[in-house]
C-alpha cells in the first residue's frame, strides 16, 4: 500500500476528488494548509503598500490505495490539478506498512 499526498490548489479540490472517484479511490482526506515553494510566496497591494504573502493557501489531499492503483492515482491528480501556471503543487507517495478499519478490525488493503 502506498499514501499518495498532493498538495493542489484550493479551487482545484472538486476536479482532483472526481478525477480520483473514476480511478477507483473511495476514500481520501482533505486539510486546508498554507506553505509556499520556489516563489517564496507573492506580492500583493493593500492600500498602497506592497507586501509579501509567504505562506500561500492551499488543499492537501491524502488517499491511502493499493500498490496497483498508484500510477493511475498520481496521473488522475497530475491532470485535474494542473493549471500551467506556478503553485499547481506537488505529489509524494509514501509507503505504508499497516492499515487497521478499527470498527472491524479489518487489515491490510481490505482496510483501505
Amino acid at each position: 500500500m502506498k499514501k499518495v499526498e498532493a498538495i493542489i490548489k484550493p479551487f482545484k479540490l472538486d476536479e482532483v476528488k472526481d478525477a480520483l472517484g473514476e480511478v477507483g479511490v473511495k476514500g481520501m482526506t482533505v486539510t486546508e494548509v498554507k506553505g509556499f515553494g520556489r516563489t517564496g510566496g507573492k506580492r500583493e497591494v493593500y492600500r498602497g503598500s506592497a507586501y509579501v504573502v509567504d505562506f500561500v493557501p492551499k488543499v492537501k489531499v491524502e488517499v491511502v490505495v493499493a500498490d496497483s492503483l498508484v500510477v493511475g492515482v498520481i496521473e488522475a491528480i497530475e491532470k485535474a490539478a494542473k493549471t500551467g501556471r506556478i503553485g499547481d503543487g506537488k505529489i509524494f507517495v509514501s509507503p505504508i506498512e499497516e492499515a487497521v478499519r478499527i470498527r472491524t478490525g479489518e487489515r491490510g488493503e481490505e482496510a483501505v
